[in-house]
């Protein structure tokens, strides 16, 4: 599992973070969802999300 970090800037502070979990067969699409909207801000590993 992935977890992608985004926020829309228009709305959210530039910290605020919210976060989808995507499986390895949706990960690339999702980003590049989020990507083309100038939202994504970080793809991890759902493991080394909690370990933050």
């Amino acid at each position: 599992m992935w977890v992608l970090a985004w926020n829309n800037p228009s709305l959210h502070t530039p910290e605020r973070r919210k976060t989808w979990l995507a499986c390895e067969e949706h990960r690339e699409h999702l980003s590049a969802f989020l990507g083309a909207r100038g939202f994504l801000k970080d793809v991890v590993a759902l493991a080394e999300w909690e370990s933050r």
